[in-house]
């Protein structure tokens, strides 16, 4: 089970709105921010929605020196970036738990930067608790993870349908975060690139390095869950609030494993028009 609620931070507000949506009071009703064809496809994939889930964390990201003149991650700053997300992640999870779910769908995560203060951002996982109607899976596990969290995917309805009927269960949302400098260019090197069309080595060199970092700390946590492979991928890259030279690039998914051990995909059978047979 996750951890207690309480400890994680969640407001005593948001525990009575749990007890309220837990399956079996006689006031309960579920909430979604799925559309309504996506609400279809999740119960049609044999979901049930329990209700609306979220977490939060005010987050104060701090500022690295770097040297100006060197492409270099800022460890530092990664390690904020992932814990601010970690920490929102863990609490809607912990909500879910609350109501007995086996998995959130439609997940999103997002950062605003409040007024409030400048280096202020508040870090947000909102998603749909949903319960299986089969409480095993085909192999005989439970739909949870290794970990016994409930799972979670920022795929669509329509996806999370397809991932399902092709005989796949989603294990967990991963992450892997870079905050990365990239060098400024020497007055001299800058002069000579004008009116030409040419690579900068250092910048390629740069961006490369920082997204395969983002790339391998995600693929590192699907790894820890044991799944087959990571659908789904996005590589964002956010300049946020630190300048033009520093950039923190972003790489989610959702990490998978097949229903059956011995599973296999139908190929699909070829039909070709009447007039071209």
């Amino acid at each position: 089970m996750t951890a207690d609620p309480t400890e994680l931070g969640i407001p005593e507000d948001a525990m009575r709105r749990l007890a309220e949506m837990r399956p079996g009071q006689a006031t309960s009703l579920f909430t979604s921010d799925l559309s309504v064809n996506e609400f279809l496809l999740v119960r049609e994939a044999g979901f049930r929605p329990l209700g609306l889930v979220l977490g939060s964390s005010i987050y104060h990201v701090g500022f690295q020196m770097g040297r100006w003149n060197r492409n270099q991650e800022l460890t530092v700053l990664s390690q904020a970036m992932y814990h601010a997300r970690e920490l929102a992640m863990t609490r809607m999870e912990a909500e879910a738990d609350q109501l007995g779910a086996d998995g959130i769908v439609g997940v999103r995560l997002d950062i605003e930067f409040k007024e409030f203060g400048s280096d202020l951002a508040e870090f947000i996982a909102v998603g749909t608790a949903v319960k299986a109607d089969a409480p095993t899976t085909p192999d005989g596990y439970g739909w949870r993870n290794n970990r016994n969290q409930p799972f979670t995917s920022d795929l669509s309805g329509q996806d999370f349908w397809t991932l399902v009927q092709a005989g796949y269960a989603p294990l967990g949302m991963v992450m892997g975060s870079c905050v990365y400098h990239v060098a400024h260019q020497r007055f001299w090197q800058a002069m000579g690139n004008i009116g030409q069309n040419v690579e900068l080595p250092q910048f390629t060199e740069a961006l490369y390095d920082a997204r395969e970092l983002a790339m391998s700390r995600m693929q590192a946590e699907a790894e820890q869950l044991h799944a087959e492979g990571i659908v789904g991928v996005q590589l964002r890259s956010h300049g946020h609030r630190w300048g033009g030279h520093t950039t923190e690039f972003f790489a989610i998914g959702t990490a998978v494993r097949p229903l059956r051990a011995d599973h296999t995909i139908a190929t699909p059978q070829l039909v070709l028009p009447l007039t071209d047979r």
